[in-house]
């Protein structure tokens, strides 16, 4: 992972988050497809930004923790976050020297007990 203060220049610095993309989708290419984006983050304590993959699930938590447990995440460092009936978790962390964070999202009915 390469850290800067400032926003990058050129496309390849990318280069490293999109191989590891291309390796995640190919070594698990039989979970759910889910959506990524290839994307500046800010390296957890420090101030510094990289290059890293949001991936993002919205059809179950099932497939949430498929690809948690996949990309070898920590379950205790997952967090639940709310917004009205919606509801995700949220998990960072490093795979293969690329920062990536792991998003699940689904709704409660509001009979559902919390």
């Amino acid at each position: 992972m390469t850290a800067t203060t400032e926003a990058p220049d050129t496309a390849a610095e990318q280069i490293e988050a999109a191989g590891t993309l291309m390796s995640l989708l190919t070594a698990h290419a039989h979970l759910r497809a889910p959506a990524v984006q290839v994307e500046l983050q800010i390296v957890p304590g420090t101030c510094d930004f990289a290059w890293g993959l949001s991936i993002s699930l919205h059809d179950g938590l099932d497939h949430f923790e498929q690809w948690r447990a996949a990309l070898g995440l920590d379950p205790a460092a997952v967090d639940l976050k709310q917004r009205g009936q919606t509801h995700w978790l949220t998990v960072t962390g490093m795979h293969a020297s690329t920062l990536v964070t792991l998003s699940g999202f689904f709704t409660l009915d509001p009979g559902d007990d919390q």
